[in-house]
């Protein structure tokens, strides 16, 4: 989807949490500013004043701006230097995806509550399917104010919420109501919500899509219905420009998906000065693969494909993967394998960012292990099960690999990367 600003929240009541919603079933639910909004809550003394989360070095990327902050032009995604010259008051932290993980898990039980029909996108969003909900909980904006009102009450937490007859629809619906609002688009007026609107808030717009449209005079989505298919192809592609006109036409056939499966789940992190060291490296790629294994485990996933990805200084970006005959969540697994692959990439250049995914998952129930010949009943993953359980308790930072100790944090400024 395109850039948020874009979006501009409006009053006009045809579209307002009390328009018609009969034929409106889809909710896509946006918790505000998140990942900041869960900082405020775990420290209220910040409450009021600007947060950021995200890479605290030089070469840090923001990942969260409360709102307080944004009045300053933070924005997620930009470099967390820009945001320090923007807002140099403001309180910079790093993202704790603990944290983050058990306030979505939460968010999402709320949600379920409602319906089984829930497709999470993020941490932090999710589109909700609540035509079956009607008879219990009544209309679809009024499932959409109980949502609201009990992640509220319960979590202490605010979110926005789009009620239209589709999800894409939906998921602008609520952006325009950010930040804590509720809009309602009736199917008869879809046209008329999103025709005036700018074409980068169609989903699959980026800055160069859109600069292409733009310089074929199609500045509103409006004018991209309205344009022929042969011009957008041959300016877009076969595939790109029937979806994009289909989607100008407010149609969107797909449903709420709530079976989707992640596809992989990895970690990176971007040094704040060029990394030469193989050490250095070596122990970046050691606390990466025990968050990937935590994450694994956590999600009750395993994985057979171990992916390495390494940005050299020049950002050249390059990847190697390695299929196992095992599927693992084994953090001590994805290490060797992911150190292997470094060793015989060896690129002998400074290097910028290093990061470990797993790829191929499956669930752990579904994919029984299988002991390898002489290899002990209770290993690794026994420990750091373990591990896990004493990190829930007291913290990650009270356990972890001996080689970490006493050594400069490898993930400072780390990006994460789960889908």
């Amino acid at each position: 989807m395109g850039r948020s600003q874009s979006l501009p929240r409006g009053g006009n009541p045809r579209f307002g949490p009390d328009a018609d919603d009969s034929a409106s079933p889809i909710l896509h639910v946006d918790m505000d500013a998140f990942f900041a909004s869960v900082e405020v809550r775990h420290r209220p003394e910040l409450r009021g004043r600007p947060v950021v989360v995200g890479g605290i070095g030089p070469r840090g990327v923001v990942s969260s701006a409360s709102y307080e902050a944004r009045r300053y032009g933070v924005r997620s995604a930009m470099p967390t230097a820009r945001a320090r010259a923007l807002c140099p008051g403001a309180v910079y932290l790093p993202p704790d995806f603990a944290r983050y993980r058990a306030a979505s898990d939460a968010v999402m039980r709320i949600f379920r509550d409602v319906t089984p029909l829930v497709e999470p996108l993020s941490l932090d969003e999710a589109f909700l399917d609540v035509t079956g909900a009607r008879r219990l909980f009544g209309a679809p904006a009024a499932i959409a104010r109980r949502i609201r009102a009990r992640v509220t009450a319960e979590q202490g937490l605010t979110c926005s919420v789009g009620v239209a007859p589709s999800k894409f629809v939906a998921k602008l619906g609520s952006t325009r109501a950010k930040p804590d609002g509720l809009l309602v688009v009736p199917a008869g007026r879809v046209l008329e919500f999103l025709h005036p609107l700018p074409v980068d808030a169609l989903w699959g717009v980026g800055e160069r899509s859109a600069e292409t449209l733009r310089r074929l005079g199609l500045r509103t989505i409006g004018d991209l219905a309205e344009a022929p298919v042969g011009m957008l192809r041959k300016a877009l592609g076969v595939a790109s420009a029937t979806h994009l006109h289909e989607l100008a036409r407010g149609r969107d056939p797909r449903p709420v998906s709530p079976d989707q499966v992640e596809k992989s789940i990895g970690a990176e992190v971007t040094f704040d000065v060029d990394v030469v060291d193989p050490q250095q490296i070596r122990r970046a790629l050691l606390a990466l693969s025990e968050k990937v294994g935590s994450r694994l485990r956590g999600a009750g996933q395993v994985g057979r494909t171990i992916s390495l990805k390494v940005r050299l200084s020049d950002f050249r970006t390059v990847n190697r993967s390695r299929t196992l005959g095992v599927a693992t969540d084994v953090a001590r697994e994805i290490f060797d394998t992911s150190w292997g692959l470094w060793t015989v990439l060896d690129p002998g250049e400074p290097v910028r960012l290093v990061g470990v995914r797993v790829e191929g998952l499956a669930g752990t129930v579904d994919t029984p292990r299988q002991l390898t010949l002489g290899a002990p009943e209770r290993g690794w993953r026994e420990a750091e099960t373990a591990a896990d359980a004493a990190a829930a308790r007291f913290g990650r930072s009270v356990i972890g690999p001996a080689s970490l100790l006493g050594k400069r944090d490898p993930r400072r400024g780390e990006n994460s990367s789960r889908p």
